[in-house]
């Protein structure tokens, strides 16, 4: 059978990104290869214009990207021909969704601290975590800025921990940036 035609592809900053929105995918029980859906880890926000201008004509497009980068996003997106891009709910209305503050962020809220540090013993490095925090740079920071710093300072550790922080959450606690992407509504409560 040959593969899928892409029918969509979804623009992210990175490999920590495309980690999270497949593992999504598969908590919901959906693949995105098959459905059609490529996602692209573009090595940085401010390559959002060369990609979508490289994009085939017919091919629909979304994305997720964190907050501080919405300018990138905004511009990049009047820059390959999509017209006026104001605000958030602009780029929500063309398919691309923000992380506040970023993707760590939203899953680290979403599965609460406890749970998360529970995911960082279950990868073997809590001790590693533990000895960041007792660096003199982090004594005065709270344990959420401890973790967020932890998760990014080792090449590959954000994809890592994208994966395993996702593969934790339930269902109904999918943070609404990566539902939205993937065309999911928020939960019915």
């Amino acid at each position: 059978m040959p593969p899928p035609v892409t029918a969509r592809v979804l623009l992210v900053e990175g490999a920590s990104d495309a980690a999270a929105l497949h593992g999504v995918a598969a908590l919901l029980g959906r693949s995105l290869p098959a459905e059609g859906v490529s996602v692209v880890a573009m090595g940085g926000a401010t390559n959002v214009a060369r990609h979508l201008l490289e994009l085939p004509d017919g091919v629909a497009v979304g994305g997720l990207y964190d907050a501080a980068e919405e300018r990138f996003f905004r511009g990049g997106l009047e820059r390959a021909g999509f017209g006026r891009v104001a605000d958030a709910a602009d780029l929500e209305a063309h398919g691309f969704f923000g992380c506040d503050p970023d993707l760590e962020g939203e899953l680290v809220r979403a599965l609460g601290l406890e749970q998360a540090l529970r995911v960082v013993a279950a990868q073997g490095e809590l001790s590693s975590f533990r000895v960041l925090q007792r660096q003199p740079a982090q004594r005065d920071r709270t344990v959420e800025q401890h973790l967020h710093r932890f998760l990014g300072t080792r090449s590959g550790r954000k994809a890592q921990y994208a994966a395993a922080l996702v593969a934790a959450l339930a269902v109904d606690a999918v943070p609404l940036p990566l539902l939205g992407v993937l065309g999911v509504g928020p939960p019915q409560l």
